[in-house]
């Protein structure tokens, strides 16, 4: 069963709170919600999340202030933010958004549809970024398994790593629809460059499991690195 993504909703009014969980609720994962900024940062301390809907406007900590604070710590500084913000004071005001570290800047009324579109991009990607994980821990255990083996147990890291082998297949030919559509939407270059360092990650372990095959030389290669 696939674990679903978190999403963090940020928002002083209980109302603004409500309407993103109508919007977002269609997407079918776990909405979690937090109405100020130090609300925010203790929900980060234990949980994962795929995205952040940050509004801008908020007493005592604004969204600004939050997302230098995500920012500076090493658990959540490539959380993507999306900020959010009733007022616009022109470019200047969006640029200090994108300097806080975020990868998109709505002004309300937003189209719910395209706030949708956008969060869901987001969640995928972090989705692939958990099954690569997950292949990635799975060939640990399986390089630290066969080397306590005996010559005689060969068999069973061979399978290991055909069954490895396939599921990184599954998860290469999602993440190049993925870069695909990215394309074909025009979408966010934030968004297209995290889709990148995926693939590039999974290239890593692509060679990594190849250089297990038998014939590839007998010394264990290094595994990527799950930044």
């Amino acid at each position: 069963m696939v674990q679903k993504a978190k999403i963090l909703l940020v928002d002083d009014r209980p109302e603004n709170l409500l309407a993103l969980e109508a919007i977002l609720s269609a997407l079918d994962q776990t909405l979690v919600r937090a109405s100020s900024g130090e609300e925010a940062l203790k929900a980060l301390l234990t949980d994962d999340f795929a995205v952040i809907l940050l509004d801008v406007q908020m007493p005592g900590m604004d969204g600004f202030e939050t997302a230098a604070h995500i920012k500076r710590r090493e658990r959540t500084r490539d959380i993507p933010i999306i900020f959010l913000t009733a007022i616009n004071h022109g470019p200047h005001h969006t640029f200090r958004g994108y300097a806080a570290g975020a990868v998109d800047y709505i002004s309300k009324p937003f189209d719910p549809w395209v706030l949708r579109a956008k969060v869901s991009v987001f969640v995928e990607l972090y989705m692939k970024n958990c099954q690569l994980r997950e292949q990635a821990a799975l060939l640990r255990l399986q390089l630290e398994g066969s080397g306590k083996s005996d010559v005689g147990d060969s068999k069973e890291p061979a399978g290991l790593l055909a069954e490895l082998s396939a599921r990184l297949a599954a998860v290469e030919e999602q993440a190049e629809a993925l870069s695909k559509q990215l394309d074909d939407e025009s979408a966010d270059a934030a968004a297209v460059a995290t889709a990148a360092h995926l693939e590039r990650k999974l290239t890593g372990l692509r060679r990594a499991l190849d250089a297990l095959e038998p014939g590839t030389g007998s010394g264990a290669p290094s595994l990527p690195s799950q930044n």
